[in-house]
């Protein structure tokens, strides 16, 4: 096809032409003024001249007609899998397929999208975005969206230079049931309330006779759901207290309904990490030493610990005519400690402590009593541990994981983590390799010989001699530590060594923290990939047992990657909630959301993209009324009317070849100026 268009080349630059058009105009109103009969002659000779300068030409281009381009984007996230909507989805392109092909010089492209990466939803503006920056823009005649109308990407749309229009999925008669968590803390004190507020919404066509209230499952950390039921459409204020520390899963779910669309966003789940808000220690002394300096400064240099310490000056036995008032500067309150408030303390620590009958039997049956409901106690025993007066012929012996053989070994040591120390969590990795004749840390100086009894000796002295026994008491737990010379560390002697880590850990032990627990399955997520951790006192583990939201399960196995420790990497098919089991022990986490922003909002409508779609003339039309005729249109008329939608022709070309050439040649054009010249002089001249 060929076309041609009149171009001006000048041969001199347009301002030149321009003056030379200003002189002849300004010659011939003079000529106009002066009343000549030839002017306007004159003034057709001084144009022609001036057209001689401007050159025009004639261009000739060889065109190519381009096809119109039709962009078809088709939203394939979740909430385009459920109900019928894939088969209406793959109706629709067949549709629009068959449509475009019935149009002449058209193309279409399809292009699909998914879930967007990170719990982004549907992000069709940007599919649309990037699809139109592939297309020549003058060629693009239409494009038609695909979808349920549910987007989170509308701030982000493109401009588009022709009609836009939406199919929509779905059915009038559509109705969900979602739940919703509107506000969950991160974090929370162990044994304060904190308010969690939930909310059940039903969605759409909702059937009558629906009840107004629903049933409610909440489960925690995977144990035997709960059920309640609660009203539909309010706010329900829910009042949860955390009973350990670290993550606590909370699961709510509502039992799916007849007829809803999906039963994806009918559960929830919350992560709530529980913390200690003040942890209080009563620290009881038995007599003034080296190291009762030491656990005072350690625990009173942690912020969050509340210390009692009650310390034993001066003995009762002691006679020196001093009257019993003046023995304390204060009335301690012993009876008000052991047995009003004892269950108020987190842990209790005896250091170096005798019977001497400060503390009655009572007492100390009362810690008995305490530690076997889920109190913790720490034992520092000194030379007087393995004497008459031993704190173990007490009614705490009930307790004590070792007995004293009443031996007391004054000798230097390494302590050392024994084999099963090595896999128990509060002495996991303490054994450092010994380089040459170097020892890891420095030496002690005396060891209290026990015999155990029950628990497990996780760090031992001379000859192989217990030195830190831990064991599980009823509820509770207790551990005892056979030297009264980790104080030592503290101090530097023969090079130091880790106390402060070591009683750290020690405590947290005790106090039943859920990453120092010896028998544990823990798990961390980031992303769709979860890290699964088996912790134990046995040399192997079986594979671990891995329930996905869609109750599909899969065995996995796991490899130990230190003593006591196995670890393996799972990659979660879809995002939801995650059960894992190995033996007795159970875990569960969240992938991502258990309610993804896909099934927030379930229904198909049109009114998110109606805005758009009207300011390009285009249509919303709903395909179980059919897929639309599709029509040519003019452009900047409506696009869209009942039962069809409409493109505009873009009229693309490819430009393959291009001619000039001069409209006359420039003797003809002088040619002419001249005679226009002589004929008004002679004009003028018969005067």
């Amino acid at each position: 096809m060929e076309t041609g268009t009149i171009i001006f080349d000048p041969l001199l630059p347009w301002a030149s032409v321009f003056a030379g058009a200003l002189l002849a105009i300004l010659f011939v109103s003079v000529a106009v003024w002066r009343g000549l009969t030839g002017w306007w002659l004159r003034g057709l000779a001084f144009g022609v001249l001036v057209l001689a300068l401007a050159n025009p030409s004639l261009q000739v281009e060889d065109r190519e007609a381009l096809s119109d381009i039709v962009l078809l984007v088709v939203d394939e996230s979740s909430s385009q899998a459920i109900s019928d909507r894939p088969e209406q989805v793959a109706n629709a392109i067949a549709g629009v397929e068959v449509e475009i092909a019935g149009l002449d010089n058209t193309e279409l492209r399809i292009v699909s999208l998914g879930d967007g990466d990170g719990n982004q939803g549907t992000l069709l503006m940007e599919a649309l975005a990037n699809a139109m920056a592939e297309e020549p823009r003058a060629r693009l005649a239409g494009a038609i969206l695909l979808t349920d109308g549910q987007l989170h990407d509308i701030e982000r749309a493109p401009d588009l230079p022709a009609p836009l229009h939406a199919l929509l999925t779905g059915r009038t008669d559509d109705w969900d049931r979602r739940l919703l968590v509107q506000n969950a803390p991160a974090f929370a004190i162990l044994g304060e309330p904190v308010t969690l507020t939930l909310r059940i919404e039903d969605q759409g066509a909702v059937p009558p006779g629906l009840p107004e209230r629903a049933e409610i499952e909440i489960a925690v950390d995977g144990d035997e759901p709960q059920r309640y039921m609660v009203p539909v459409g309010e706010d329900l204020e829910l009042p949860v207290t955390l009973q350990h520390g670290g993550r606590n899963v909370i699961q709510f779910t509502l039992p799916e309904q007849e007829g809803e669309l999906t039963a994806r966003n009918n559960a929830a789940v919350v992560q709530i990490n529980g913390v200690r808000d003040r942890l209080r220690v009563l620290l009881v002394s038995g007599e003034p030493h080296a190291g009762e300096r030491t656990w005072r400064n350690l625990l009173k240099s942690d912020a969050s610990v509340d210390l009692v310490h009650f310390t034993i000056l001066r003995p009762p036995e002691k006679q020196d005519g001093v009257p019993v008032n003046e023995l304390s500067l204060i009335a301690f309150p012993t009876r008000e400690l052991f047995l009003d408030k004892v269950d108020e303390f987190d842990l209790i620590i005896f250091d170096r402590y005798k019977r001497r009958g400060i503390l009655p039997s009572i007492y100390l049956d009362n810690v008995r009593r305490y530690v076997e409901d889920g109190g913790a106690l720490l034992i520092a025993a000194g030379p007087d541990y393995a004497g008459a007066d031993s704190i173990y012929r007490s009614p705490l012996a009930e307790i004590i994981p070792a007995a004293p053989s009443g031996r007391v070994l004054e000798q230097a040591y390494l302590p050392t983590v024994t084999d099963i120390g090595q896999r128990h969590p509060v002495t996991e990795g303490f054994q450092p390799d010994v380089q040459g004749d170097a020892a890891p840390w420095g030496q002690w100086l005396r060891l209290i010989d026990v015999v155990p009894e029950r628990g497990t000796a996780v760090m031992s002295g001379v000859e192989d001699r217990p030195l830190l026994v831990l064991d599980r008491v009823g509820e509770g737990r207790v551990a005892l530590l056979a030297s009264d010379h980790a104080w030592l560390w503290s101090r530097g002697y023969d090079g130091g060594g880790p106390q402060l880590e070591l009683l750290r850990r020690l405590a947290h032990w005790m106090m039943k923290e859920p990453d120092l627990e010896e028998e544990a399955l823990s798990v961390l997520a980031e992303g769709q990939t979860m890290v699964v951790t088996r912790r134990t006192l046995g040399e192997e583990v079986a594979p671990v047992e891995i329930t996905g939201p869609d109750g599909t399960v899969v065995l996995v196995p796991l490899e130990e990657v230190s003593p006591g420790r196995f670890v393996a990497t799972f990659e979660g098919p879809s995002i939801g909630l995650y059960r894992l089991a190995e033996g007795d022990q159970e875990a569960v986490v969240a992938l991502g959301p258990s309610a993804p922003r896909e099934f927030e909002e379930t229904i198909a409508t049109g009114s998110v993209l109606e805005t758009l779609v009207a300011g390009t003339r285009g249509g919303v039309r709903v395909l179980e009324d059919g897929v639309p005729d599709i029509r040519v249109v003019r452009e900047g008329r409506v696009a869209a009317g009942r039962g069809w939608i409409g493109i505009t022709p873009r009229g693309a070309y490819l430009t393959a070849d291009v001619s000039v050439s001069p409209l006359l040649p420039a003797w003809a054009l002088l040619l002419l100026a001249t005679l226009l010249a002589v004929a008004g002089w002679l004009r003028e001249g018969r005067r």
